[in-house]
């Protein structure tokens, strides 16, 4: 409630001042239920297996798993997982028709050394009685994680904080992004111009401009996710901090020529 001195503004007063519905003030969210729960863990494993599939194809897919859901319902919930069903793009940053849009840079390039081109991403993270989002700021070159963190909404703070952290260690020539509001509103748009970073976007419906950190989600959901069952956003938190830690430091890729991501990030080549 709001005060004035020693007068005290009723609720419908309040509500009348700000434009709102009085119901507004009393509502509050629910959280999903367990069917809903169940169903988001299995289209989230389905479509990491296969991203092309949509609402139609994960509708039966259910439904021949004993989990039966009509279209719509999975309709909602990709939704809510911020699931692409057009493309096989995880879009879970919605764009904003009112931000500016950037070009995307990395079209022909060679991407040959660390910190010439970073990018970043947003992924749902499932917990026992709800879930949570991931963002991640990568070097392309490495696939070093340099800097992560957890949100319980798909706001800009968190991916602005997490920026700011990978920022403290070194600068990009280029950061990549998808459009989304997150990426291209000017808290995070401000803060890659301050240090004179050229920004670059994915390409709309273009599912494989920012292919090493949707490999990355693939590796952190098979490797960690799916074999936990995280209790709390804590527990995520700590399972998530020793992934990365193993993911950086221990995990060798092939493509890195049996390195891991920490060797060829410090060796600068």
């Amino acid at each position: 409630m709001v005060e004035l001195g020693c007068r005290r503004l009723s609720v419908a007063r309040q509500c009348e001042l700000l434009g709102l519905p009085r119901s507004s003030y009393y509502y509050e969210a629910r959280p999903p239920s367990e069917r809903d729960l169940t169903h988001m863990r299995l289209i989230d494993e389905e479509y990491t297996r296969h991203p092309f599939y949509g609402s139609r194809r994960l509708a039966g897919w259910l439904c021949d798993r004993g989990h039966p859901a009509c279209r719509d319902r999975v309709r909602r919930l990709m939704r809510l997982l911020g699931l692409q069903a057009i493309y096989p793009k995880k879009r879970l940053s919605l764009e904003n028709t009112e931000h500016q849009k950037y070009p995307y840079l990395l079209r022909g390039m060679k991407i040959d050394r660390p910190d010439q081109v970073w990018c970043s991403d947003i992924t749902y993270i499932r917990l026992r009685g709800g879930f949570v989002y991931l963002t991640t700021v990568m070097d392309w070159h490495s696939r070093f994680v340099l800097s992560w963190d957890l949100s319980i909404t798909l706001d800009a703070e968190f991916c602005v904080t997490t920026l700011d952290r990978a920022l403290e260690r070194a600068r990009p020539e280029i950061f990549n992004t998808d459009q989304g509001s997150q990426y291209t509103s000017r808290d995070f748009t401000g803060r890659l111009k301050q240090d004179d970073i050229r920004i670059s976007m994915d390409g709309r419906g273009r599912c494989f401009d920012n292919i090493m950190i949707e490999r990355l989600w693939r590796s952190v959901k098979y490797e960690e996710v799916y074999l936990k069952d995280y209790a709390s956003v804590r527990e995520c938190r700590e399972g998530l901090r020793a992934y990365f830690e193993f993911y950086n430091h221990e995990r060798r890729h092939q493509s890195l020529g049996r390195r891991t991501p920490w060797e060829v990030y410090q060796s600068g080549a």
